[in-house]
């Protein structure tokens, strides 16, 4: 079992979509009720199972731990892994999809379909974390699009076609390019085994390409064709178009798996393959990236400013954080690197619970209107706590795990790039003004409108879904280590291999002038 434990958690969920599917039809109130105990236990036994890889994961090897290969179809390899900075993401997965599941509970239309896609999906998500071979994470890496796009498509709002397409075809685009680089690749080094074309070294020789001087040669066009794909789906700015449209579309059980999980594969595939692969074009490409991630950082919390639809404004919110990710990347240093790991997992736990504080509201009132609302305070105080929190959490208080993100990717910027921190640090002034204005806006003030004098506050499920995310985001912020001690030795190890390959590459480049 031991041998085999990765493949029995990517793919318990799709056997639990399998026999829904197999299962009678029908939507009445006892199928419904059915559908949605079956998923909901299908997530949780996948969640204790990975606590098993929790378990036996040892953080001090910073290789790929409990690996599982064999032949496949064509000469393909299915093989599966993980190391410090995949098992975080791995665990984070198994433990958001009970929670969603949870959060749909009230949803009465194709229910059994709908919890078909979402099991279908962390089949998909956990195989992206999991991939130790280039076709298979490539082909998780798409798959995933297809349930998504289903599920905002299908149980979205009134423009969800709309927002279905955007987010389908800004993802789908990014990837095309992706994938050529990787058909590159396969040619050049004869493998599509991961940890060997990390060691594999691609040709870094500049050349003339239209006019065009590309210092770095072959490996800054194939960080340029992954880094379509990563900052699409992150999403960086200007690439993030898609992805308000698709939040504010999308069931919130929806907005709840993009913003905690599909958002984290962007900065997972620089973690996995921009940095170890290309590392000369990393280097070329990193001041790029880095003012890129300001930009975000600043554009994304002015226009979060000016937004009237609650989730549209924490979708703008999702953007500038992401931002800090991408710097705390690229600034090639330790904490700019855990505090990217580390940022993505508290936003993981903040958006996602940020997500469900909207869909609170929204199924008792239906409208995210922020003039809508206005001293709910007065009615649900229980909601109004728990919103302060994720209020505090996103605005990176300290004593939440989400100052420790902010502090480490800000520490790693200052010693990359002071002007590039300055301006992202304006970034911490900015999302507490939104955050604080749309907090002031819903909850507090006078209870005048009609439709708010009868709300009731949050029953038993629903604080029973908020209470691992309050527990978490607390934790990680009083006790950070939990995470920064199994990150940091990979992240170290990354690093190193980084700054290694930096010499010999550039001095086998001015060689072959």
């Amino acid at each position: 079992m031991e041998n085999h434990l990765l493949s029995l958690i990517t793919f318990l969920p799709l056997i639990g979509a399998a026999i829904l599917a197999l299962a009678p039809s029908g939507d009445g109130p006892a199928e419904q009720r059915n559908a949605k105990w079956l998923a909901l236990a299908v997530t949780s036994v996948t969640f204790i199972a990975s606590l098993f890889v929790l378990a036996g994961f040892e953080p001090s090897d910073t290789g790929f731990q409990m690996v599982e290969e064999a032949d496949w179809i064509m000469g393909l390899h299915y093989k599966m892994g993980l190391d410090g900075i995949s098992v975080l993401f791995v665990m984070l997965t198994t433990f958001l999809m009970p929670i969603t599941i949870a959060a749909c509970w009230n949803v009465t239309t194709r229910v059994r379909e709908y919890m078909i896609a979402f099991l279908v999906l962390e089949t998909l998500m956990l195989g992206v974390f999991m991939a130790l071979d280039l076709v298979l994470f490539y082909l998780f890496f798409e798959g995933g699009l297809i349930p998504m796009f289903l599920i905002i498509g299908i149980w979205g709002g009134p423009r969800r076609i709309y927002a279905a397409f955007k987010f389908f075809l800004y993802t789908f685009l990014g990837s095309v390019l992706m994938l050529v680089a990787m058909i590159y690749m396969y040619i050049e080094a004869g493998t599509t085994d991961i940890p060997a074309l990390m060691s594999h070294q691609f040709g870094t020789q500049s050349f003339s390409l239209l006019g065009i001087q590309i210092v770095g040669g072959a490996q800054t066009l194939l960080f340029l064709a992954f880094f379509a794909s990563f900052a699409v789906k992150m999403p960086m700015w200007p690439v993030h178009t898609w992805l308000p449209d698709a939040h504010v579309e999308a069931p919130t059980a929806g907005s709840v798996i993009l913003a905690a999980i599909l958002l984290k594969m962007g900065g997972y595939g620089f973690l996995r393959f921009s940095l170890p692969m290309f590392p000369v074009g990393s280097e070329v490409m990193a001041g790029f990236v880095l003012w890129l991630s300001a930009i975000a950082i600043v554009y994304a919390s002015l226009v979060a400013l000016v937004q009237e639809d609650m989730k549209k404004l924490i979708a703008y919110s999702s953007v500038a954080h992401m931002g800090y990710v991408t710097a705390g990347i690229f600034a090639f240093n330790q904490q700019g690197m855990d505090g990217a790991i580390f940022q993505m997992l508290s936003h993981g736990f903040v958006s996602a619970a940020l997500f469900l504080v909207v869909g609170v509201v929204y199924d008792r009132i239906h409208t995210r209107e922020i003039a809508a609302y206005g001293g709910l305070v007065n009615r649900m105080p229980k909601y109004a706590l728990i919103f302060m929190l994720f209020t505090m959490a996103n605005v990176g208080l300290p004593g939440t795990s989400g100052f420790v993100g902010e502090f480490l990717t800000l520490s790693g910027m200052f010693q990359a790039d002071t002007w590039v921190a300055l301006v992202a640090t304006s970034g911490v002034i900015l999302s507490a003004a939104y955050a604080l204005w749309l907090y002031r806006r819903v909850v507090f003030g006078e209870l005048i409108k009609e439709s708010l004098k009868t709300i009731a506050d949050m029953d038993a499920r629903e604080r029973a879904i908020f209470a691992p995310l309050v527990f978490f985001t607390l934790l990680l912020g009083i006790y950070p280590a939990l995470v920064t001690d199994l990150i940091g030795p990979s992240a170290a190890a990354l690093l190193e291999h980084f700054q290694a390959s930096l010499p010999d590459m550039a001095g086998a480049a001015a060689a072959t002038h």
